[in-house]
Order: structure tokens, then C-alpha cells, then sequence
């Protein structure tokens, strides 16, 4: 406890107030709220603050939780397909080598900082640039509910690619090999992960399952650490070990604010790493003329790779953005005396600028794409499948969006009383699970723009549609979608809150059913079948 307390500086709670207040100034002008907390970071900074161990151990701690709760998603199948580990590798060796030729033109021009870079630094500096950041990709795919999507498991998958190859920089730079010791962990965990497993089921629904988790997360880190392997990528293993089990999804969501919390000092540290001047600004905005080729080449190669050009686009401005490793990759340089520490300054700037550019984009994707989908499809060489091309929609009444244990029960309630039905969710595990359970249930993502242009629902026999997907703006998404694509029938919708019941009437549903506040009802409803009361 002692050790804790000291760790603490007294002034760190007013710097997260601070970063409330940003991000609170942020959420109201529509954008995410860690673009706030980036912009308090560098406000504190210009203010003469300086953070504290506290900080940096929120930071630490939010970074260990996220890739833990990666780990509980991850489908480790998804890594050996040929879009993720290719693109992933030929991204990064082409990003590269543009880099290193751009450096290489800059410093031709002896334009300030550049002049002065050596080849080794110019290497260094491109391999930085070529990461995009876990910490902002998965946390915008969680806002958007979008982690299980096709373009969301693309860009997670290529995400953990590039985690491995820093994990191998890591060790190479700073002459740390693995200890003998690592070999008899990876045999221990193996031999162990039956036991956390039946652990799992063993702690209730409660605090337990969260101390649970935490355990899971910083005692993976710990003991990889102990054997000089990286701390995070213990946190990722232990995570995979949890992965499909019942409990996964509950631990997830369990951890969820704790970790949301604790990322709050990620993102102030960020700002907070170094005052740029008008050098570094110029450096910064020339720089980012990288971050449109970065995107543009994920896209070329996504699509090479013959990924659909929808969730090609989406998956390439996802990951448009520079990464936190960046930063550890140019800390590691300036320990090392291996570049100028000018630089570390520039890759914080850069980075938080590339958070800003990225959430920007990301929340006007659709309509970018679609203002250039002809365009966007001329990349596309090869002929792919249409999603919802396999949906046979012939005298289908209802549409379920989302078959979770709400999307389920609605389904089953529509076709006790004769209705035709179908469902849909982006879930290819859920679409096996309820096909086994004889609902007709398709793969696909109804917050795709591209879906709903292809299904022409306005031609359909479609009488209602049901958005029972569990995140507030993936309904709000949709139903904007639906009902830009003509549709005029009746538009349902399920909540967990009752202010985001406003939201989603403006976004052209007809009825909003909040969750929690209809269960009441819905009990006493489903009492009545087996008594009278009177």
C-alpha cells in the first residue's frame, strides 16, 4: 500500500478533471471524447504541468486492460487468413520504403530536423510511422459496436501483427532475448487454461468476476515480464487463453469502464509528452501527407487481397492514424542516442493529430463513400461477393438486425404468430449458432451503407425491421441507412438508456424499446401464461 500511495502525485485529479472538461467540450461538438482528452494533454502541457507516476500508471494499466480484452475477442483463426498477415507485412515493408524515400527527398530540400537525419535514423523513423494505434482502433470499433464486423476483425487482425513484429523490435533493440524460463510459461498457461476456465464460472456475475479479470490481465503481464517478454503482450496471451469460453463476453463488458477509465491517462500522457514549436509544427504538417498514403496503400492491398471495397475502406481509414508504438519505437531511438529527442516531440503531435484527422473520418465514412463509391469500385479488380447476395428476401415480412438474446426472442415471439422472418447479424459465429437453432439468420452488416444500397429493401415485401444490436449508434447507423434507401415501413429499435431513446427517433425509428425499463413488463407478461392474477 505504501508503495502505492507514494506513487501518487496530489495534483493528477485535476488534471483528469481537466480532461473531463475537454472531453466533455469534444463529445458536444460531435466528435469522440479521447480527441478532447489528447487536445487537454498538450493544454496542460503549454500550462507548465508535468505528469505524475499516478498518470503514467493509468496509462499503463489502460493499455494492459485493453489488449487483455482484445485477447478475450480474438478469433486466432482470423490471423492465418491471407488479407490479415499479408496485408499486415507487405503494408508495413511498402510503407517503409515510401517513407524512407520521402525522408530521403525532405532532406534533399534541407528542410529543418530532416537535414540532420542519418540513414539509420531515417529507418527508424519509417518503421515508427508505419504502426497504426491499437489503442485508438479498438476503441473506436468498441464505441461504434463494430468489433466483430468484417472490417473490424480485418483491422484487429492486422493490428496484432504489427503488436508481434514490435515485440521482436523490442527485444532486438534493447538486446532482450526471452528467457530460458519462457519456453516452461508457454507449457504452464497451456497446462493451465482448463483451470481458468472452470475458475471463470466458479465467480458469480459480480465484483469476484472483476478482480477475476484484472488478476488475469496484470498477472499475464507480470509473469511475461518476468521472463523478459513483453508485459502487454502477456496481457494479449492470457486474454486469447479466455477467448470463446462462456464467460468471455461477460468479462469483457465487465472490465469495459474500469479500462475505459484508466486509457484516459494514455491519451493525456500523449499530449503531455512534449511542447512543439513552429519547427515541429511544420515538420508535423508535412508528415501527414504520409497518413493518406498509409490509407491508400491498406486499400490497394485489401482489396488486392479480395476484401469487398466496403469494408476495405472502412478497415484502411481505420487504421489511418500513427501509433502509441510510434512513440515507444522513438523513445527507445532517443535512450539509445540513436536520433535527436526534437523527434520525440513530433511523433506525439503527430500521433494525436493523426487521432483527430482519423475520428474525423470515421465518423463521416458513409457519406465519403458513398460521395465516391464509383470511384472506390474501380480499385476493386477482382470480383467479389455481394454482401446479402445470398439472402433469398421473397415474401419476408420482418428483418431482425442483430440475434443476440434480444434479436432471438423477437424473432421466436414473430414467428409463434406466422410472420416470415429472417435475421441478421456480422457475428459469422452467431449466424452458425442460430442456423443450428433453425432461425433463418445471414451474415451481414447493417451498418453498412454499401448493404442496403445493394438489398433495394424498397422493393421488398418488408413490413417492419427490428435494429436489436446491442451499441445505440450502430441503430442509430442503420436506421439512418434504412431509411436513406427509401424504406417507409415501421422501424423498431432497442435502447439501455432513456436519453438515447430521442436520438434514435430522430434517426427515423418508429418505436424505441429501452431494455431495462420494458423487462418489468415483459415479465409480468410472461407470468400470465402460467397464472391468473387477480
Amino acid at each position: 500500500m505504501e508503495f502505492m500511495l507514494s506513487s501518487i502525485d496530489y495534483k493528477d485529479p485535476l488534471w483528469i478533471a481537466v480532461a473531463f472538461l475537454f472531453g466533455a467540450l469534444s463529445r458536444a461538438l460531435g466528435l469522440p471524447p479521447l480527441v478532447g482528452f489528447l487536445v487537454a494533454g498538450f493544454s496542460l502541457n503549454y500550462a507548465g504541468a508535468q505528469g505524475g507516476e499516478f498518470l503514467n500508471e493509468m496509462a499503463d494499466l489502460g493499455i494492459t486492460l485493453l489488449l487483455f480484452s482484445i485477447g478475450l475477442k480474438l478469433k486466432i483463426k482470423e490471423l492465418l487468413r491471407t488479407e490479415i498477415w499479408g496485408g499486415a507485412l507487405a503494408h508495413m515493408l511498402i510503407f517503409s520504403i515510401v517513407s524512407i524515400a520521402t525522408l530521403l527527398l525532405l532532406k534533399q530540400m534541407s528542410l529543418p530536423l530532416f537535414e540532420e537525419l542519418s540513414f539509420l535514423n531515417m529507418l527508424i523513423l519509417s518503421f515508427a510511422l508505419s504502426f497504426s494505434s491499437t489503442v485508438f482502433v479498438v476503441k473506436a470499433l468498441e464505441e461504434r459496436g463494430d468489433f466483430l464486423s468484417q472490417y473490424g476483425q480485418i483491422a484487429i487482425g492486422i493490428l496484432i501483427i504489427q503488436d508481434l513484429v514490435a515485440v521482436l523490435y523490442l527485444g532486438i533493440s534493447q538486446a532482450k532475448v526471452p528467457s530460458l524460463w519462457a519456453v516452461a510459461l508457454v507449457v504452464l498457461i497451456i497446462l493451465a487454461r482448463p483451470l481458468m476456465i472452470k475458475l471463470s464460472t466458479k465467480v458469480g456475475h459480480g465484483e469476484l468476476l472483476l478482480l477475476f479479470g484484472l488478476s488475469m490481465a496484470l498477472g499475464g503481464a507480470s509473469l511475461f515480464e518476468m521472463v523478459d517478454m513483453k508485459a502487454d503482450l502477456g496481457a494479449l496471451v492470457f486474454g486469447v487463453l479466455l477467448a470463446n469460453t462462456a464467460k468471455a463476453d461477460e468479462l469483457s463488458k465487465a472490465l469495459f469502464g474500469i479500462k475505459e477509465l484508466f486509457l484516459v491517462g494514455f491519451f493525456l500522457s500523449i499530449g503531455m509528452a512534449g511542447l512543439p514549436d513552429m519547427t515541429t509544427l511544420l515538420v508535423v504538417a508535412i508528415l501527414l501527407i504520409l497518413l493518406l498514403i498509409k490509407s491508400g496503400l491498406f486499400l490497394l492491398l485489401l482489396s488486392r487481397f479480395k476484401v469487398k471495397i466496403y469494408p476495405a475502406s472502412k478497415a484502411s481509414i481505420a487504421l489511418g492514424n500513427f501509433s502509441e508504438f510510434g512513440l515507444i519505437v522513438t523513445i527507445v531511438a532517443v535512450s539509445q542516442a540513436w536520433i535527436s529527442t526534437d523527434w520525440l516531440v513530433v511523433m506525439a503531435l503527430l500521433v494525436a493529430v493523426s487521432f483527430v484527422i482519423s475520428s474525423t473520418l470515421n465518423k463521416r465514412f458513409d457519406d465519403l463513400f458513398s460521395r465516391f463509391q464509383t470511384s472506390l469500385q474501380k480499385i476493386q479488380a477482382i470480383e467479389v461477393k455481394e454482401d446479402g447476395a445470398a439472402i433469398n428476401f421473397s415474401d419476408v415480412q420482418v428483418l431482425v438486425c442483430g440475434m443476440g438474446r434480444v434479436g432471438s426472442g423477437a424473432y421466436d415471439y414473430l414467428v409463434e404468430r406466422q410472420k416470415k422472418v429472417i435475421g441478421l447479424d456480422f457475428d459469422e459465429n452467431i449466424v452458425k449458432m442460430q442456423s443450428v437453432n433453425g432461425r433463418e439468420t445471414y451474415c451481414a452488416n447493417v451498418s453498412s451503407s454499401d448493404f442496403w444500397s445493394f438489398m433495394d429493401i424498397k422493393n421488398t415485401t418488408i413490413e417492419c425491421i427490428f435494429l436489436c444490436v446491442s451499441n445505440v449508434e450502430a441503430n442509430k447507423e442503420a436506421a439512418n441507412l434504412i431509411r436513406q434507401s427509401g424504406f417507409e415501413g415501421k422501424l423498431s429499435a432497442v435502447s439501455l438508456y432513456p436519453d438515447e431513446e430521442k436520438s434514435l427517433m430522430e434517426s427515423g425509428v418508429d418505436t424505441v424499446f429501452n431494455i431495462y425499463t420494458e423487462a418489468g413488463a415483459g415479465l409480468a407478461q410472461h407470468s400470465q401464461k402460467f397464472f391468473t392474477i387477480k
